[in-house]
């Protein structure tokens, strides 16, 4: 079901402030930037930024709420007989959207580099994966094959992909970000597909 219109304009405005504030994280640094020079790059006050966003750690990591919903609908869509591996690995390409003024390395290095948001990513991560997690455990079901409860097979799978996403973060960072971050996660998640999809 499509968002009302207060909730996209809410979207709207979230994205607005988050790329305000991923470019001034990139030219001055995470830490030297205050919410008072997002608020001023946004035209608004810093009371209206935390509206919408309770930490400057969450105007950065806030975007993976969205991109959840987007995430477990990607992988109900994908083909029911198609290996999970090869699912998981498309509900990725929607973390990689251009960002307007910043570079992807730019993004990905500000965020990886930095103590404070490399927390706030991976707790972030965290929740995303519950969340993926059980739109395995419900296309399981559908396809007649539920995993036990105590099985720990979908979270265990899970963790893999998002793993994989990570250390392909890391590798495309260190090569100077040649070539694309989809290669590098292709790469990554290439070296534990044999035991997936046993």
């Amino acid at each position: 079901m499509k968002p009302g219109l207060r909730e996209r304009t809410r979207r709207a405005v979230q994205r607005e402030i988050g790329e305000a504030a991923l470019a001034l994280f990139v030219e001055r640094g995470f830490d030297t930037t205050t919410i008072d020079d997002i608020a001023a790059a946004v035209g608004m006050s810093q009371r209206s930024v935390f509206r919408y966003f309770a930490t400057k750690e969450e105007i950065v990591v806030g975007k993976l709420d969205l991109a959840t919903d987007q995430m477990v609908g990607t992988l109900r869509a994908r083909p029911p007989g198609e290996p999970v591996w090869v699912s998981l690995r498309k509900i990725f390409d929607l973390l990689d959207e251009p960002i307007p003024q910043v570079t992807a390395e730019q993004v990905h290095r500000v965020v990886l580099e930095t103590p404070a948001l490399l927390a706030a990513y991976l707790q972030k991560l965290q929740q995303v994966q519950e969340a993926v997690a059980g739109a395995l455990a419900e296309r399981a079901a559908a396809a007649g094959k539920p995993y036990a409860a105590d099985d720990p097979t979908p979270r265990a799978l899970t963790a893999a992909a998002f793993g994989c996403m990570v250390a392909a973060q890391h590798s495309w960072l260190a090569s100077g970000a040649a070539g694309s971050l989809g290669a590098a996660l292709d790469r990554a998640m290439a070296t534990l597909r044999p035991a997936a999809d046993a």
